[in-house]
């Protein structure tokens, strides 16, 4: 995907205004960017620096702040819970684009100001929960603020107030189905469809809220960085998902040379903002695996299309010398039959060896015993390493509000 006239016309702006403006961001860009004023193509374009997340943590606090302290009208800062935090300054412009593009996400998700949206992801510093507000309260709909957690409130609130629409992370719009099913309420639930971002998600997942919900689900998409969640979502033909790309410019890098990659190819998406005021970014790497979908969507949506993610450079582990993603344990599991979708990869060094332990839930009604033997097999031929298999019930892994940890590495 290159750059069109519009976006190249935008980059310079942005480019013109980080050189020449007397804010935080002056000295970050001008090492960053050194002597180039303008670009005039796309070869010029991909010559420009990348950023990354520790550029942003080492400007910590407000080092990338482009405008001055009385424009900025709100912070919000990265979910992570390890290193210096990074801190997002906003304008009133950005709060205001954002939740256009997040009421894009709704529409395209067939929401409408007729639906009651129930927003259950985290308010505070991170920008998720806010984010779903802003852009429901901009297309008119009623919003009920809830955050995660108090799941007996949650359910009141979501049958005496007729929810339509659930907003939430995988992890905690699977803690909701399984209690809803457990308390056998489904038929008071009122629910149609579910927007659902902020982590990676397999296919197993995502049936199982589908069908326990009995709602139609859709990805959204974004990251703090980036503004927030709604920089992007699926549509109903649920093949990629479209970004908004009169806000952002993406690419799609290999990660280990940093060459642009061809559309349809896997590899680390790059976005660079194109509005942005607070705190823009140009050639920032996400980490988030992923392809640009080629061609035109079923939808007819004029937008571009990324694909679901694959996973996060940095969700990678190597074991005997092989690379490990969450999304090839989920493919894994889609095979069979009896498993359910949670699970839990636990690595040790033993003995001067690693040793990987697989504790998946699995349906009742199906022998342990065999389920154990057929995903260790399957986990051999198409992952290529040997595991211990640990079957457990379903509902004893443990489930999150936010964001499920599916990878744990103890060997450092």
């Amino acid at each position: 995907m290159k750059l069109n006239e519009k976006q190249l016309k935008l980059v310079n702006n942005q480019i013109t205004r980080l050189k020449e403006n007397n804010t935080n961001a002056f000295n970050f860009y001008k090492n960053k960017l050194g002597k180039i004023s303008s670009i005039e193509n796309q070869e010029d374009f991909e010559k420009l620096p990348f950023t990354d997340k520790n550029d942003l943590r080492e400007a910590y606090p407000l080092g990338l702040q482009a405008v001055s302290d009385e424009e900025i009208v709100r912070i919000h800062s990265s979910s992570g819970t390890t290193g210096t935090p990074v801190i997002i300054p906003y304008t009133a412009k950005d709060i205001e684009d954002w939740a256009i593009m997040f009421k894009r996400c709704y529409e395209m998700a067939g929401v409408t100001n007729k639906d009651i949206m129930h927003i259950t992801p985290g308010y505070g510093l991170w920008t998720a929960g806010i984010g779903f507000q802003n852009g429901a309260e901009k297309l008119g709909a009623m919003t009920i603020p809830m955050g995660p957690g108090n799941t007996d409130k949650q359910l009141k609130m979501m049958i005496d107030l007729k929810s339509s629409i659930l907003c939430a992370t995988s992890s905690y719009a699977l803690l909701l189905a399984e209690e809803i099913a457990k308390r056998g309420i489904n038929d008071q639930i009122h629910l149609k469809k579910g927007i659902i971002g902020s982590e990676r998600w397999g296919e197993k997942m995502r049936h199982r809220i589908a069908n326990e919900l009995g709602v139609k689900l859709y990805d959204v998409y974004g990251l703090t960085e980036i503004y927030g969640p709604g920089i992007g979502i699926s549509c109903e033909y649920e093949c990629g998902m479209h970004l908004w790309d009169d806000y952002i410019y993406f690419e799609i890098i290999d990660p280990k040379t940093c060459e642009v990659l061809p559309d349809g190819e896997i590899g680390e998406l790059v976005i660079t903002t194109l509005k942005k005021e607070g705190a823009p970014l140009i050639r920032y790497r996400t980490h988030d695996l992923t392809r640009i979908i080629p061609g035109e969507c079923k939808c007819g949506s004029e937008y571009p299309r990324i694909d679901i993610l694959v996973g996060r450079t940095d969700d990678m582990v190597k074991v005997k010398g092989v690379n490990i993603f969450p999304s090839q344990i989920d493919e894994v599991l889609a095979k069979i039959k009896g498993s359910s979708s949670e699970y839990q990869l636990m690595i040790d060094h033993l003995n001067e060896r690693d040793i990987c332990t697989l504790f998946v839930e699995v349906k009742d009604n199906f022998n342990k015993y065999e389920l154990e033997r057929e995903i260790k097999q399957q986990f051999k031929l198409d992952i290529g390493i040997t595991v211990n298999v640990k079957p457990v019930d379903v509902g004893d892994l443990p489930r999150n509000e936010k964001k499920s940890t599916r990878i744990f590495d103890n060997r450092y």
